[in-house]
């Protein structure tokens, strides 16, 4: 069980008074004299503030050093009223600075002299180095706990920070997800639409193409979107999970956006071959979210997508010949989920990604990614 501050300060006060009284009952013992109803009552003001140490620290340490003067020169036993100044000193060491702790311990230590200099009895040697040494050890002690403190406080504030700025990226990873399932496959559901409300009266045929192209796009669609949602709701206890789109499903996502009215051509450099789960699924979504854009913003271009598989990368081009205003006023103005998605996506796996117009007309986004963790390693800081 958990002891509440307050309650821990109200228990050690206790122990404090209690020793206290138990040591003024010796006072005779040690050739003191017996404390009486004034003696008691100097005890009690001594003591009892500590209560509060936590609060006012400083101010507490004060009126309890000012009050054991006020024993001592009263002639009572000094030991009697030591053990409260003493824990005062440790507070104002362990919760304010060290020039703090240095002006009170300084203070603790004049008191432990003065009470050697009015006793009968006391040798000054050993009196002088209790009051040397006796602060010393509390500021020190005082001092090692606020760093501590201060460090367990710092610790707790950055991985506060961690868990927010890994909630953050999570986000934006689902984000990026979502719109590039829902984007590329609404948007050719939507021409499809356009399409078989044209056509619907003057040509069934081709109204019941753009129709069966609706039903499996939004069919793909629905089951990239649970995939998305296994994926957040894996407990890691680890039922097989269907796997994420990649290259290899290229030709499918070329079919839909030729449905859409757009020829696409899909050509294959190199041998292909098995990549990182990452990078796969990176160099489709790209590819996927260049091909909306094409789909979206120039419409009857003609799209060339290639593929150049190399022995340490992989790179990805999608080009268009013409319609590249609408899409380069987006990415000047920085404007589109997508196009921001696709430099996110090539950062994560420490690709480069270019995106702009072609010299001789059109559009290209053009994506290199490594495909080996050695050369993921060194594009990590690849500008883009």
């Amino acid at each position: 069980m958990r002891i509440r501050p307050l309650a821990a300060d109200v228990l050690i006060t206790a122990a404090l008074t209690s020793v206290a009284v138990l040591l003024g009952q010796e006072a005779t013992s040690q050739g003191w004299p017996a404390l009486d109803l004034a003696g008691y009552l100097l005890l009690g003001l001594v003591n009892l503030p500590v209560v509060v140490r936590g609060r006012a620290p400083v101010a507490v340490c004060l009126f309890v050093l000012a009050l054991w003067i006020v024993y001592v020169t009263a002639g009572y036993w000094p030991v009697v009223n030591s053990f409260a100044p003493m824990l005062t000193v440790y507070t104002v060491a362990s919760l304010r600075p060290l020039r703090a702790a240095a002006g009170c311990a300084a203070l603790m230590s004049a008191v432990w002299i003065y009470a050697g200099l009015v006793s009968d009895h006391a040798a000054m040697p050993s009196v002088v180095g209790q009051a040397i040494g006796f602060p010393l050890v509390l500021v020190r002690f005082g001092h090692l706990a606020r760093r501590s403190a201060e460090l367990a406080r710092r610790l707790r504030d950055e991985q506060e920070e961690r868990a927010r700025r890994e909630v953050a990226e999570e986000r934006g990873r689902i984000a990026r997800e979502l719109h590039d399932v829902v984007a590329h496959h609404m948007s050719v559901i939507s021409v499809q639409v356009g399409l078989a409300r044209f056509v619907f009266d003057s040509d069934p045929a081709t109204a019941r193409t753009a129709l069966g192209t609706i039903a499996g796009t939004s069919t793909e669609a629905l089951e990239e979107l649970r995939r998305v949602l296994q994926v957040l709701r894996a407990d890691g206890d680890g039922g097989p999970s269907a796997p994420m789109p990649g290259l290899a499903r290229l030709e499918e996502m070329a079919e839909r956006v030729r449905a859409g009215g757009v020829p696409v051509r899909v050509r294959v450099d190199g041998t292909p071959r098995p990549l990182p789960p990452g990078a796969d699924l990176c160099a489709y979504r790209v590819v996927q979210e260049a091909l909306t854009n094409v789909l979206k913003h120039a419409p009857g271009s003609r799209a060339l997508v290639e593929i150049h598989y190399r022995q340490h990368h992989v790179a990805v081009s999608v080009t268009n010949d013409r319609g590249e205003g609408v899409i380069l006023d987006r990415v000047r103005t920085g404007g589109g989920h997508g196009l921001i998605g696709m430099r996110e996506r090539a950062k994560l796996y420490g690709g480069t990604i270019s995106i702009g117009p072609r010299s001789e007309g059109g559009f290209a986004v053009r994506l290199t990614l490594p495909t080996s963790a050695r050369t993921a390693h060194q594009g990590d800081g690849a500008s883009e």
